[in-house]
Parts: structure tokens; C-alpha cells; sequence
């Protein structure tokens, strides 16, 4: 930003007329912001799993300066863990909670001595005692080289001052191998006082490229370029996939370094380097980022929260009057309400560290196209973690931050016209397509339906639509189908839920355009969740060949969902929240289902996923798809039990320590979770205007608005315990309220909220209040019929069902594999299946028809059968010993669970064939994803054996497919026999360890088998 200065002409009076005013203004402006930034902790967060950095960063900066310790695994994708004592230098790019690693470009690192280029050489111990952190500053000592180091940033500049011991060796090392693999890198020294490269590599982000230009407050007295850790003797300049450079200083004392990055060029560094940081002034670079973060966190002014710290009095000594006794020993309490505004503080600023500006000071950027593009009025940014942040960071940056969510909107505009698509998870010029969903779609909407209009609506709309009718993710089994079905896409029932929403979004963007064609278009679709809601049950359960999944455990984490089971998406409908109601059975029912939720002693079972954390009950805080459910009571007749969850997650999911997250961070969303939370306002459905209204947890929170206004929730009884409180009543300016949730408008209006609360839940107020609305009551949908069977593939007759959620609807079906009409045959009782056949079905009611289901049912031989000598493993079992042999192909689509898996032994199977009887052939198909490190065996070996006891080798298939071939394939391995036997032994070879150029070498690979079929 720059500060435009008016130039005066009159006379000296009226020059002071106008300024004084200007002055007066700025120091009214500078009294009201308050030092909250002494209130963040940047180490909250960064043990446990929440995987954050302690590093300076400014809001939503470019540059994230910060120490890396930790290199590889799952707790290490921010580059530091709290726990680590070694440190390896300090980069300038960091992701905020992600649950993937990326970035830590550009490391630095000052040392002594001799340099060395290895990071386990020159890395140093730390001790947490010299470490610290507030928003913009870090600070440590290297014990090694006992050279303190500091960090601070502007949005595209990071600055370091060192602090060395009196040396006549002071180095700092740039390593640009570090961490990622390296796809090119060059370096370049200028003179004795800059440095400038690039880098570009590959880890989430494919082909990301980072520009540096470096400027040091001191000439180096030499320097070295390594390629290969080798020192080039005499080069200035250096390009490799392993480039580093030394620079040595002679006894400096201190020395600053600041380095300006950019995607675009090293011009382009530096032009961001020399606008932010003109000077070495690092004082002043310290405050002005205090002074930048104060003006963010002060959007938001908190007071009180918990009771005043008590001093009391305990005796110390005998009880006797007569025996000596010292003084008494006073213990002052803990500051219960500055631990809570720590926390309410620090989640402000993470919800302020990500997106990031990726937009240089001159507008151009690296797009989504690889190509350079500039900005035009707006800042264009990266890293957004949209199937997190749009449950409630974007929400919140919509209340508190219109201007960045109008560029976040136009940044996915540049993105669509870069790329063709709406953003899914964008990270620098990389869509990685992490995660499910297309959430942008509620950003723009929730944002338009708010008033932040300033965009091609027009454009937006059409580029929400493309999202959702492409080919892809399971789009087009989802439009066909009325649900993602899980025989032909993993994550079937949590990507049919998001779906659905993101359709709604759509459809209440169409009712904003007035485009009533596609209102009903999306409108239907948003109903698409019905159809994997089995009312039998009352979980949202996968589809699978006509039917439900089974077996069925709603507390077992499978292929079926993302990162969760299903209870914790059996209460994903949060734009129609009262039909939900209806089919669980009405209000009372609903209650039941969430108290069971809640309290349920069920433990988690299937895949060891560490995201699914932060449990109570079965709702699991820790990831994001639980985030609304508390409020869900809002729409019983016990909304005190929303106040109930609600504060209790506030108080046992959070805290003050390193620790203090229940799961990822995920760039903002578990931190703005408790900054809406602890408002009392929460947006379940962003796309629609209303707040569910929860429990406020402060005495007092201003909303500092953009409009000038300010909107104050009061709660004088947040303070009088730390344990829950409840709603006894609420004033809205002083005139009584009846509503469990508060319109967006009425909050921008600004205000007083007054709530009134008590330590007893009041249900005689709170059944009283207006529940929210969430109900879809136009153009519905019949839900699909669904065939129940007891398997897909059988031996002997058996008979199959087929019902309807909806018990009013008719059902037809055909059985020659035609589509079923109101003119076919009626299903009136059960269907006996003795053959191959095809099912299909259909549900009608009042002239509307339901999607086709479908199902296939294969008869098997009976006279085989399979044994399993090495056990596959738990969580890649597909349906248990018999999948072997059921007729049925696994796809390149692993992910559906179809396939076997095995690891660190050879798959062995014995194939049965009742008696001795000729063999043609026989084969087994396996599967190849390399970079999942699912490899094809070397070979398949066949033995043949008439007595199962004595085995002949018959031959051996060696695999077609070399490891370093990485897209996702099947192969068969068919053995030509033409012999009589009664068994059949195959032993598929492992690969063994994985080489030495995979990303993870060393480790045990994988065979995946699926389907044996013998000729």
C-alpha cells in the first residue's frame, strides 16, 4: 500500500487546516487499536498435530520466514515441530496446518568455521528457553555456533539479523536443495553485498518456482558456490538440482540479510525488496509488522471471558494455636481470561497467516498456466484450503474482511481463466486437486449473497457450473446416478454430501441471477444427499451394485468417505437440515441421534487416518466435516445442548499450549472455528445469511466493521465460570429477541447483542426462540429405490428386495437389462436370482421418477476354492478371503477397497479345484501405482499339485512393467498350463524395498492382487 501525499499550495493557515484534522484522526485511529498481538502465542499449534510454524510472518504474507526442523513425515509439512531441538535453517515459505508438506524454499543458515554443505552438518541445537515468537518476530540461539538469529518480515520480504560470536569465519549458508526435490536451481553472487536465484521443485506442488534476491547490511569477504556439495573454485553463477553457496564474513558482529521472493522473476524480487524494505532498519521492520497485525487483530476487541485471578490465603503448619506455624502462603490463581483471549487472540491471527498474496508489488504473478499474468486493482493470492476454510474462515474473512474476500473471488476468477477451472486447493501456480468438493462455489455465493458484489456475476456462475459438470472426481457417476456410487468412485458418500451442497450454492446463486431454469436444475441436485441416506439405519451409508455397502459399521473408516466414517457424515446437510430431521424420524429422534453422537462408546475401526481426532463421542473435531454439528440442536427442542457442545469443545478441544489443536490447523478453518465459536455466531450453510446463534464466551466482543459500524455482543455472565453457561435471555438494541440465529444484515447494521446467561440450561426460554430454517420445499425429488441382497456374486439361489426411502412410491423394474418405466412390471415381492441378471429399478411418485438403480449379480462355480497363505493386510482386505474368486475386476481405482494388499511378504494363494480336472489356463491381475508404492511382483510363479501336498513348478510370468513406469495400471499375469491337477499354488514376488530414487526409498512395496480366474 502506498500513502499518496497531498501537496498544498495555499498559505501556511490553511495548510495546517488541513492537515491537523488528518493528524487528529490518525492518533484517534492509532489510540483505539489495543496491543493484542502481546496476546498471540505463534507456538500454539505447532506440537501435537497441528502443524503450524512459530516463524514472522505478516497477514496473509507472501513470505513466511520461519525455522525448519523437522524434513520428512506427517507431523513435519510446516517444516518445524515443538518437540525438535535441531534446527537446519531458516526459509522463507511455510504452509499453515496443511496436512501435506510443500515450500521451505530458499533456506539460510549462519554458522562458523569451515562451511559445510550437508544439512546434518551444519545444522545446530536449540534450547526452548532462548526461543521466541510474537506475530512478525522470531527469535533463537544457535547453540552450536552460539549466534543469535532473528527473523521479521514485510508481505514479500523477509529479514534476518544475526548475532555472531567474535570470528573472523561467519557464514551463512543458502541452501537450495533443501527439503524438496529440485527440479532446477541457479545462484548467482552480483557483488560483496547481493545475492539473487532460483529455484523451482516438486513435492504437493508440481514445477513450483520461487525467485529470490538477497541484499546483506555488510560486504562478505568471500564466497563459494557448491554443485553437488563441491565448491566450483572462481564462478560467480552456478545451475544444478544441488546448488549451494557460502558466504563468509570477517568477525561482522551483526549482520542483516533481507530477501525479497517472488514467482515471477529475479526483477521481480527485487522490486518487492526494495519497495517494502528500502533500509536494514529491523527495528523498525519488527514494528511496523506489530503494528500491521495489531490493525488485523483489532477487528475483533475482546474483554473479560472467565472469573478474575483470585489471591488466596492457605495455612502452612500446625493446627494447634500453640505451635509454630510460619506466615500463610498465598497462591494467586491462573488469569483464566487472558489464557482464553491467548487463545481467542492466536486464532485470530491463524486465521489471518493463509491465503497467501502471491501477487508481486507490480501486480505480476505466475498463474495457474505457468504463464506471467499481472493483477489489476487487485491482489492475487495462493494457498487455499477450500474444503476447510469454507465452513468458517471464509465466513469469518466475509464479516471482517471484504476487500480480501472480493481479491480471493477475483484471484478465483484469474484462476478459472488460467486454467479452466474454479480452484479446488490451489498452492503457489499448482492445482493439486486435494480434497473433495468444488468450495470455492460457496465462498463466491456466501460472499454475493453478502453484498460483496464487485465481480462478473455473470462469469462466476458460469464457472460454478463448469465445476460441477465436468468428468471428473466422480462428477459424472454423481449426475447420472443421483449419488456417487461406490463400485465406480472412492469417497462415494462424502463427495455425493459436498456435492449436494456446493448444488445448492449454485442454486441460490441462480435465485440471485434470476435464472429460474438452473434454479431448478441445482435445486434437484441439492436433494441428491437422499440418496445415500438409508432410512433403514438412519446413516448416510455408500451404494454399492443397486444396494447399500455392506458389511456396515458407522464407526469404521473406510474407502467410502473422506478422512471420516459415517457418523461423522451422517449430519452433513446443512442446507437442508429439517428434511434430514424428518427422515431420522422427526425432532425427538434427531435429538437422540446427536446425543448418541456425542456420547457414544463406539470406537473408531477400519484405517488408522490421524485426521480423524479430537474425538467426544463420535464427532471429531479435529477434521473439519464435524465443525456444525454442535449447532445442529438448534433445530430441536434442546438448543441449550448446542450452548453445551459448543462451550465444551471451546474448553477441552483447545488451549494455550504447543499442543493446543485438535487436529490440523488446515490454513485458518480450527482457528476460526473458535473465533466464531467463541462470538456466539456461527454460519452453518455460508450461502445463506443467518448465524445460528451459539454461546458467546467473552464479557464483551466488538466487531470493528468495515462500514465504519461496530456490532458488540455482550455477555456479562461469560465471567462467572469456567465451566458452561446458558442462554437465559437476549436483547438485540436493547429490545427483546426470540431468534436462535441472527441475520449477516442486522450484524452489519451494527449494535448491541445482549445476551443474558446462567450456569442451569433454561429450556422454557430457549423452546420458545425461533429455530433457523433449513429446508429445501420446492421442486423435490423421489430418492432412488435400493435392492437388497445378500451378495453380488452367488453359488446358489437366492432372493432379492426392493424399497424406497419414500414408502409412497411405486416401484418398477425391468430384468432384460432395459430402463425401467411406470409401464414395467411392478414389484410387488421378492425376486428369486438363480442366473447371471441385471436388475434395474425405478421409483415413482406423482409423475416424478426416480434415477435408475441397478444392480449385477454373477454365478459362480462351486467347486472352487480359494486359500490365502501370507495374510493380506487389515486395511487393504477388499471383502474378505472369497474376493479372490467373486467374479469381479478391481479398477486402476484402488481407492474403492476392491483390491488385496500385501507388504513386506509374498502373496500366496492355493486354488482348489475339488478334484483332479484339466486346466487351460489360469491368471491373477494385479495392480501398479508406484508412487503409492504399489509395485507389480517381479514374477508370478504357478505350481500344480494333485495332493496339495507335493508341488511342481508349472512356469513363472515375469512382470511386463518397469517400477519407474508411474501411471496407475493392472496387469495380468496368465499362465498357459494345459495340464490336469486338482491345486494350484501362485506365489507373486514382492519388489522388496522401494530404489533409491522414490520419494520414499527403503521402504516395503506393495503387491495388490485381486481377481484369480482359472480356464
Amino acid at each position: 500500500m502506498s500513502l499518496i501525499k497531498p501537496v498544498f499550495r495555499s498559505a501556511l493557515p490553511v495548510t495546517l487546516l488541513l492537515v491537523l484534522p488528518f493528524l487528529s484522526s490518525a492518533q484517534k485511529k492509532k489510540e483505539k487499536e489495543k496491543d493484542y498481538a502481546q496476546l498471540v502465542d505463534p507456538f500454539i499449534g505447532t506440537g501435537g498435530h497441528g502443524h503450524t510454524y512459530p516463524g514472522a510472518v505478516m497477514p496473509f504474507g507472501m513470505v513466511q520466514l520461519s525455522p525448519d526442523t523437522r524434513l520428512e513425515g506427517w507431523d513435519g509439512c510446516s517444516g518445524y515441530h515443538y518437540t525438535d531441538s535441531l534446527v537446519y535453517g531458516f526459509s522463507h515459505t511455510h504452509l499453515s496446518g496443511t496436512g501435506v508438506p510443500d515450500y521451505c524454499d530458499v533456506l539460510f543458515m549462519p554458522t562458523t568455521g569451515d562451511p559445510k554443505f550437508k544439512n546434518t552438518d551444519y545444522r545446530s541445537h536449540f534450547s526452548k528457553k532462548n526461543e521466541s515468537a510474537t506475530p512478525g518476530y522470531y527469535k533463537t540461539l544457535l547453540d552450536k555456533y552460539n549466534i543469535g538469529v532473528e527473523l521479521t518480515a514485510t508481505t514479500r520480504v523477509g529479514m534476518h539479523r544475526y548475532t555472531y560470536p567474535s570470528t573472523d569465519k561467519a557464514n551463512i549458508i543458502i541452501d537450495l536443495q533443501h527439503r524438496d526435490e529440485v527440479l532446477d536451481s541457479w545462484i548467482e553472487v552480483v557483488n560483496d553485498h547481493e545475492v539473487r536465484g532460483f529455484r523451482m521443485s516438486k513435492s504437493w506442488a508440481d514445477k513450483q518456482q520461487v525467485y529470490f534476491y538477497a541484499k546483506f547490511s555488510k560486504p562478505f569477504k568471500t564466497y563459494g558456490i557448491a554443485v553437488n556439495n563441491e565448491v566450483q573454485n572462481g564462478q560467480s553463477k552456478a545451475q544444478g538440482k544441488n546448488v549451494k553457496l557460502f558466504l563468509q564474513f570477517d568477525n561482522p558482529g551483526e549482520v542483516i540479510s533481507k530477501v525479497g521472493i517472488s514467482s515471477v522473476s529475479t526483477e521481480g524480487a527485487l522490486k518487492n525488496l526494495d519497495a517494502e524494505i528500502p533500509d536494514f532498519d529491523f527495528k523498525k521492520i519488527q514494528k511496523d509488522a506489530k503494528i500491521a497485525w495489531n490493525h488485523e487483530l483489532n477487528k475483533i476487541q475482546v474483554e473479560g471471558g472467565a472469573p478474575a485471578p483470585a489471591t488466596q490465603t492457605q495455612p502452612v503448619g500446625g493446627t494447634s494455636p500453640y505451635s509454630y506455624a510460619p506466615p500463610a502462603k498465598k497462591v494467586v490463581q491462573p488469569d483464566y481470561a487472558k489464557i482464553k483471549q491467548t487463545i481467542f487472540y492466536t486464532a485470530l491471527y491463524h486465521s489471518m497467516v493463509a491465503p497467501n498474496i502471491y501477487s508481486d508489488v507490480d501486480g505480476q504473478y505466475r498463474g495457474m498456466d505457468q504463464q506471467v499474468h499481472t493483477a489489476q486493482g487487485f491482489d492475487y493470492y495462493t494457498v487455499f484450503s477450500l474444503w476447510d476454510t469454507y465452513r468458517a474462515e471464509n465466513p469469518l474473512l466475509t464479516l471482517i474482511d471484504r476487500k480480501r474476500t472480493l481479491d480471493f473471488i477475483k484471484s478465483f476468477m484469474a484462476m478459472y481463466d488460467q486454467g479452466g477451472l474454479l480452484p479446488i486447493w490451489p498452492l503457489a501456480s499448482t492445482e493439486t486437486y486435494c480434497m473433495i468438493g468444488n468450495h470455492s462455489i460457496p465462498v463466491i455465493v456466501d460472499a454475493y449473497a453478502k453484498g460483496i458484489r464487485d465481480f462478473d456475476a455473470e462469469k462466476a456462475f458460469t464457472a460454478m457450473k463448469a465445476a460441477v459438470n465436468r468428468n471428473q472426481f466422480g462428477l459424472d457417476n454423481y449426475r447420472q446416478n443421483g449419488a456417487v456410487q461406490s463400485d465406480e468412485e472412492d469417497a462415494s458418500v462424502s463427495k455425493t454430501l459436498e456435492y449436494a451442497y456446493d448444488d445448492w450454492c449454485i442454486a441460490q446463486m441462480a435465485k440471485m441471477l434470476n435464472k429460474t431454469d438452473d434454479y431448478t436444475q441445482y435445486i434437484q441436485r441439492a436433494q441428491y444427499w437422499k440418496n445415500v441416506f438409508n432410512n433403514q439405519n438412519t446413516f448416510m451409508q455408500a451404494r454399492a451394485n443397486g444396494g447399500w455397502f455392506e458389511p456396515f459399521d458407522p464407526a469404521e473408516i473406510n474407502s467410502n468417505y473422506t478422512e471420516g466414517n459415517s457418523w461423522q457424515y451422517s449430519f452433513l446437510v446443512p442446507h437442508d437440515v429439517e428434511t434430514l430431521i424428518d427422515k431420522m424420524g422427526g425432532k425427538q429422534a434427531f435429538e437422540n441421534k446427536l446425543d448418541e453422537l456425542f456420547s457414544t462408546q463406539s470406537k473408531l475401526s477400519g484405517s488408522d487416518i490421524p485426521d480423524v481426532s479430537g474425538l467426544i463421542g463420535q464427532y471429531a473435531h479435529g477434521n473439519e466435516p464435524s465443525h456444525h454439528m454442535a449447532y445442529l440442536y438448534n433445530f430441536t427442542d434442546s438448543p441449550d445442548k448446542t450452548q453445551f457442545y459448543v462451550s465444551r469443545i471451546l474448553r477441552e478441544e483447545y488451549s494455550n499450549k504447543p499442543d493446543g489443536l485438535a487436529g490440523n490447523e488446515d490454513c485458518g478453518q480450527m482457528s476460526a472455528w473458535y473465533v466464531m465459536s467463541s462470538l456466539g455466531i456461527y454460519n452453518i450453510a455460508p450461502g445463506q445469511q443467518d448465524f445460528q446463534i451459539g454461546i458467546p464466551q467473552f464479557d464483551k466482543a466488538v466487531i470493528n466493521l468495515e462500514n465504519g459500524k461496530k456490532f458488540s455482543i455482550i455477555n456479562p455472565g461469560a465471567g462467572i465460570t469456567r465451566s458452561n453457561i446458558y442462554l437465559q435471555g437476549m436483547n438485540l438494541d436493547k429490545k427483546v429477541y426470540s431468534k436462535l440465529f441472527i441475520n449477516y444484515d442486522d450484524i452489519t447494521k451494527g449494535g448491541d447483542f445482549e445476551v443474558f446467561t446462567g450456569r442451569l440450561a433454561n429450556k422454557i426460554f430457549t423452546q420458545d426462540l425461533e429455530k433457523p430454517v433449513s429446508k429445501i420445499t420446492d421442486k423435490l425429488i423421489v430418492p432412488n429405490p435400493y435392492i437388497i441382497s445378500p451378495a453380488r456374486s452367488f453359488k446358489q439361489p437366492f432372493s432379492i428386495q426392493i424399497k424406497d426411502q419414500d414408502t409412497d412410491a411405486k416401484i418398477y423394474y425391468t430384468l432384460d437389462g432395459s430402463a425401467p418405466a411406470a409401464s414395467s412390471t411392478p414389484y410387488t415381492q421378492p425376486i428369486t436370482i438363480s442366473n447371471n441378471i441385471t436388475v434395474k429399478a425405478i421409483a415413482i411418485k406423482d409423475g416424478k421418477s426416480s434415477f435408475i438403480d441397478e444392480a449385477s449379480f454373477i454365478k459362480l462355480r462351486n467347486d472352487i476354492k480359494l486359500t490365502i497363505i501370507n495374510k493380506y493386510l487389515p486395511n487393504y482386505a477388499a471383502k474378505g478371503d472369497e474376493s479372490l474368486i467373486d467374479g469381479q475386476h478391481g479398477t486402476t481405482n484402488w481407492h474403492l477397497g476392491n483390491w488385496q494388499g500385501y507388504q513386506g511378504k509374498d502373496f500366496i494363494a492355493i486354488v482348489d479345484m475339488s478334484a483332479v480336472k484339466p486346466i487351460k489356463q489360469i491368471s491373477v491381475s494385479t495392480l501398479q501405482d508406484s508412487r503409492a508404492w504399489i509395485v507389480f511382483p517381479k514374477y508370478v510363479q504357478f505350481w500344480t499339485s494333485n495332493d496339495g501336498k507335493t508341488y511342481k513348478l508349472a512356469t513363472a510370468v515375469n512382470t511386463k512393467v518397469d517400477i519407474k513406469d508411474t501411471n496407475v495400471q493392472t496387469q495380468e499375469f496368465t499362465a498357459t498350463l494345459n495340464t490336469n491337477a486338482r491345486y494350484i499354488k501362485l506365489i507373486a514376488k514382492q519388489y522388496g524395498p522401494l530404489p533409491d530414487w522414490h520419494g520414499n526409498k527403503g521402504s516395503q512395496s506393495y503387491i495388490f492382487a485381486d481377481e484369480i480366474t482359472v480356464e
